[in-house]
């Protein structure tokens, strides 16, 4: 089965022309042909001469990012876009989150529509869609939500993943809390779930792990679109024999178990630079031990691990108190994902605990684990984690609290640019802190 990928604003077509290269890279050195075969099948389209074309739309309000992404993929040599997958204009949304959703959006909505329609068209069998944006800029954010309102509305029984990148806490824009609040509040309505990277987290690891002096965002981007293909590519479920047929609907049954809890977080290890990679040696019980610690003491990398952090089964007086308080990250739902040599003899008992997850559910719900022995992106073995817990809510919290603070000062606030009943629908980070009790 098919995605389909809908790149829109600088950041989502900059991060999306670096995932299909990866994609492609991945799956031309892989020599098991059947996980070649399903990948191109689910991301690329092969024509006549066995070229391979993206299943993608680009969409940007200004053509300078769109022409250097698709450029960038031509002269690869490997994989292209469509010639007429993408739509851009002259004028982008000036950072402003109302320009997107309110003008843009609705201007060339059926333009946009009937570019993803002959896309659609193209793939024997849909499995979901996924969309790339940005939270910070104007047209990721604000038209990026009014293209995922739309789709829902095209493709009511298909599974829509939006990957949003959060932007630097010390600030991108003036008024990317605002465009943050606003964008999370529409997809909440309009998503199946949410996978988010953080600027902040992804810069760290760049810095500590690749050992990256001068970090761009080609740098960031890549690390990205490395966790992005680790949950993507082919993989074996535990119930199945074959290759995930349907892996964007089985990625949403295994993560998203209510409907109040959609936005997701990844971590992956290991990860290092080529160069250090050739010389290290890793073995499953020492990446699944850090990987678990990661989770509880919500770390984004191996490195720096508070280790004194320890999950605690949730007794009658701690009910009802943010899990935040009790001293580790809990979950509703994990998703753990391995790849590489020996990958059978991994042992994952320690994600059963049932001390991680939240007391109203059976453990055997909240806890699925897929697998591929074929190695992925050059690393001999890989694990990586997709959670639903309560790990972004110190971001969460941060956002809403500066754009409250900007709104009840009017800092920057324009007629169209929000209104005060849109921000108090805001309520992500108090769901998230009622994950003791249910609801």
């Amino acid at each position: 089965m098919s995605v389909v990928t809908v790149q829109v604003g600088q950041c989502g077509n900059q991060v999306g022309q670096e995932f299909f290269s990866v994609l492609c890279n991945d799956s031309s050195n892989a020599k098991d042909k059947l996980y070649k075969d399903c990948s191109h099948e689910r991301f690329f389209r092969e024509g006549p001469s066995q070229d391979l074309t993206a299943r993608a739309i680009l969409i940007d309000m200004e053509p300078k990012v769109i022409n250097q992404t698709i450029a960038k993929a031509a002269k690869s040599g490997k994989w292209r876009y469509g010639d007429k997958a993408h739509f851009c204009q002259k004028q982008g949304s000036g950072n402003n989150w109302a320009n997107g959703f309110s003008v843009h959006g609705p201007k060339y909505e059926e333009v946009v529509r009937d570019l993803v329609r002959k896309e659609v068209e193209q793939c024997d069998r849909l499995t979901g869609i996924v969309t790339m944006m940005s939270l910070a800029g104007g047209t990721g954010s604000g038209m990026g939500t009014y293209i995922t309102q739309c789709l829902r509305d095209a493709y009511p029984h298909t599974s829509i993943l939006n990957h949003v990148t959060w932007p630097y806490n010390t600030g991108e824009v003036i008024v990317q809390n605002y465009n943050s609040v606003l964008t999370l509040s529409h997809l909440y309505q309009f998503s199946d779930a949410i996978l988010v990277h953080e600027n902040d987290a992804v810069h760290k690891i760049c810095a500590q792990l690749m050992n990256i002096k001068h970090i761009s965002f080609n740098d960031i981007n890549k690390v990205i679109t490395h966790h992005l293909g680790s949950v993507l590519q082919p993989v074996y479920t535990a119930s199945s024999s074959h290759y995930s047929r349907n892996p964007i609907g089985e990625f949403m049954s295994s993560l998203v178990n209510h409907p109040e809890y959609k936005l997701l977080s990844i971590r992956n290890i290991p990860q290092m630079s080529s160069t250090s990679l050739a010389y290290s040696v890793f073995n499953w019980p020492g990446l699944l031990r850090h990987l678990r610690q990661m989770l509880i003491a919500n770390a984004g990398m191996e490195e720096g691990i508070d280790w004194a952090v320890r999950a605690q089964s949730a007794s009658k007086s701690d009910r009802g108190r943010p899990t935040r308080e009790l001293g580790f990250n809990r979950s509703l739902a994990n998703l753990l994902i391995l790849r590489g040599k020996d990958v059978s003899s991994a042992e994952t008992g320690g994600f059963k605990d049932p001390a991680l997850y939240v007391p109203w559910l059976p453990v055997e719900s909240a806890i699925s684990s897929w697998s591929s022995s074929v190695p992925f992106n050059g690393y001999e073995k890989s694990a990586t984690l997709v959670s639903n817990s309560q790990s972004l809510l110190r971001s969460l919290n941060s956002t809403v609290g500066k754009a409250w603070n900007m709104f009840a000062s009017r800092v920057y606030l324009g007629p169209k640019h929000m209104s005060l009943s849109v921000l108090r629908k805001t309520t992500s980070a108090e769901v998230y802190l009622g994950l003791n009790e249910r609801g």
